[in-house]
């Protein structure tokens, strides 16, 4: 069965940007996001979450680190009706230039691969050009980039509305 997707960032979308987040204390997902994850579950959308994450490779954190960061998230998010259906990340930095960190679309085939996913009836929502652009690159149906007045939710409310 084909599905279809949101794919979402994380920093400055999903939750306030704490650079090079290494501690789980000081990552918070923002008020609405749960709920606006909960729709878009209930309208049958996978949500994967795409995120670069170069403190990684730049030594700052470790990937059980951020395993513990993104284990925060997916609680706040359940505790709030909501569920992430997966996350990928990358762990390069801009000198590596790898395939995976976005704008390029490799997390975005790879999620593309293990869940069947439709791009074309799929969406992006980011705070990043380079966010934007990985969703146009991938071909989603559409790339929605938040921040300037436009909160998440907004940008669920207008995938729940096309």
């Amino acid at each position: 069965m084909v599905s279809k997707a949101v794919f979402v960032d994380r920093d400055d979308t999903l939750a306030k940007d704490v650079p090079y987040c290494d501690d789980p204390d000081k990552f918070n997902v923002y008020p609405d996001v749960p709920a606006a994850i909960a729709r878009l579950n209930a309208a049958g959308f996978l949500v994967i979450v795409i995120t670069n994450q170069s403190g990684i490779g730049r030594g700052y954190f470790d990937v059980e680190t951020l395993g513990r960061v993104h284990d925060k998230m997916l609680s706040q998010i359940s505790a709030g009706g909501g569920h992430i259906d997966d996350i990928f990340f990358c762990p390069h930095t801009p000198d590596d230039h790898c395939g995976c960190r976005k704008p390029e679309i490799g997390m975005g085939l790879q999620a593309v691969e293990k869940y069947d996913i439709d791009v074309s009836q799929s969406y992006m929502i980011g705070d990043a050009d380079k966010d934007i652009e990985f969703g146009e690159k991938l071909g989603c149906r559409r790339s929605i980039k938040v921040g300037k007045g436009l909160s998440f939710s907004d940008a669920v409310e207008m995938i729940l509305d096309d």
